[in-house]
């Protein structure tokens, strides 16, 4: 068994303001996506993205991103919790993201902002893809500083006792997803975004391999506790995850009888 690294989710408090190593991962992300679409751009001289548009895209992105994650987690996650207490659906800084309901957020920001600047919206979202990942990886790291999101039981030798969950030893599932989602997802994307020639086939990618990598996890991750397993064995991020490769290999075989 390896000790847990105990960490304070706080870097400094002012009063009531707090610096949260959460968010500052999430800043990361977001920061590493923007350079990394700036260069796909520049390498590849798409015109027509200005400086200007980059700017404006991410400001899109990161809103409808946050407001998804955020409906997302309220809808598959906690429902009828809720319902009881509207009111609670703004007080994000309590927790409660989804990725899977960031990324209809992300979507549908995309799909918007295209056609308000006359874009190709397979084209951006194929840039935008490929540079995800890192920010899913700095998001991992987040939830393992805040000790949640752990893993199920384990006797392996790397298991870890967390705070919030008992005296047992655990997976840390959260670095496993940190490898598969963050490292692995974006040296694939990014060995693959030159590779697959028809614009929307590296969207498919990222859907089908993240799917594949959130889906094999949730089996060594602990269910979320008001919902447990949703149908049998699965968990509701199994769920997710099973749509998501099903929408990336319609996509996939899709786009690959479209021209590019």
């Amino acid at each position: 068994m390896i000790p847990y690294p105990r960490m304070s989710p706080v870097i400094f408090k002012a009063g009531p303001f707090a610096v949260r190593w959460y968010g500052v991962m999430y800043i990361l992300g977001f920061v590493a996506s923007y350079l990394l679409f700036q260069y796909q751009v520049r390498k590849r001289h798409i015109s027509g993205i200005t400086a200007e548009v980059v700017e404006n895209l991410y400001f899109w992105l990161i809103m409808a991103l946050v407001i998804g994650a955020r409906v997302g987690y309220v809808i598959f996650y906690n429902l009828p919790y809720y319902m009881e207490n509207p009111l609670r659906v703004f007080a994000v800084w309590q927790g409660g993201m989804s990725f899977h309901g960031g990324l209809v957020g992300l979507i549908a920001g995309g799909v918007l902002f295209c056609r308000k600047y006359k874009l190709d919206f397979w084209k951006i979202a194929d840039l935008v893809a490929a540079t995800v990942p890192p920010g899913l990886g700095f998001g991992r790291i987040g939830n393992f500083i805040n000790g949640e999101l752990y893993g199920r039981p384990s006797n392996v030798p790397w298991a870890m006792v967390f705070p919030a969950g008992g005296d047992v030893p655990r997976h840390p599932s959260q670095l496993y997803e940190f490898f598969l989602e963050g490292v692995v997802l974006f040296a694939a994307l990014w060995f693959l975004k030159d590779r697959l020639k028809r614009s929307g086939m590296l969207v498919a990618a990222f859907l089908i391999l993240y799917g594949v990598f959130r889906f094999g996890v949730e089996f060594l991750r602990q269910p979320d506790p008001q919902l447990g397993f949703i149908i049998g064995p699965f968990t509701m991020g199994q769920v997710l995850s099973s749509a998501m490769i099903v929408a990336g290999l319609g996509l996939f075989f899709w786009r690959r009888r479209k021209s590019s």
